[in-house]
């Protein structure tokens, strides 16, 4: 069965196993969540539920939005994500989704903002190599190298790996194991590192374990 969350990253520890082994983990704030809309094959083709995180003040909403929120009756929320989950027909829009969704042993994927890198070149952004430091290589070590034939094509091609802004690009981290649930806080703990720095936001869905 399809589950879905919305979180906050809080940061990371380490847990023991029963057998005294270190588990780097990191825990995440799941919910609750408000399905805010919901959505069906006869009316858009697909079905899908959209839930809120984290109430804000009425102030903070635009006027779209604050109708959105009126329409479905629940609280004016500051994050909107949407969930393509199996079992849409169980869930009815006010309906709150906290972290007694997911359980120890499972595996999920968890989606979020990498952090920030700034301006980086070609070895730190994509893993190329350097020139050799010896005979003469000349003060262009780290340099990108040749950007391609000169009078044709008198371009260089879309893609090229060039230096730029590292970071800040959405990215999944696949099947993590859930470690521990502690449904009276709605925290998730899963092991392994995720994308974003602390206070960031993330969705968790879970996923068919693999190996």
């Amino acid at each position: 069965m399809k589950k879905g969350i919305i979180g906050k990253k809080i940061g990371m520890t380490q847990v023991f196993d029963e057998i005294g082994n270190v588990i780097p983990v990191t825990v995440i704030q799941a919910g609750p969540c408000t399905v805010v809309q919901k959505k069906t094959v006869e009316n858009d083709g697909y079905a899908s539920l959209q839930l809120g995180y984290q109430d804000v003040s009425e102030k903070k909403v635009t006027k779209p939005m604050k109708g959105h929120f009126d329409k479905a009756g629940v609280g004016y929320k500051k994050v909107l994500k949407e969930f393509r989950l199996e079992d849409t027909d169980n869930y009815n829009v006010g309906d709150v989704i906290t972290a007694d969704a997911f359980e120890v042993g499972s595996a999920v994927d968890v989606t979020g903002i990498s952090k920030g890198k700034g301006f980086a070149g070609t070895i730190k952004r994509y893993g190329g190599h350097r020139t050799p430091m010896t005979h003469g290589g000349g003060p262009v070590h780290r340099h990108a190298g040749s950007m391609g034939a000169c009078s044709s094509p008198s371009r260089i091609f879309k893609g090229k790996k060039m230096p730029g802004h590292m970071g800040v690009v959405q990215v999944t981290v696949q099947n993590l194991d859930v470690v521990k649930v502690d449904v009276e806080n709605n925290l998730l703990v899963v092991k392994g590192a995720i994308p974003g720095p602390k206070g960031s936001i993330v969705t968790v869905k879970n996923t068919v374990k693999n190996g």
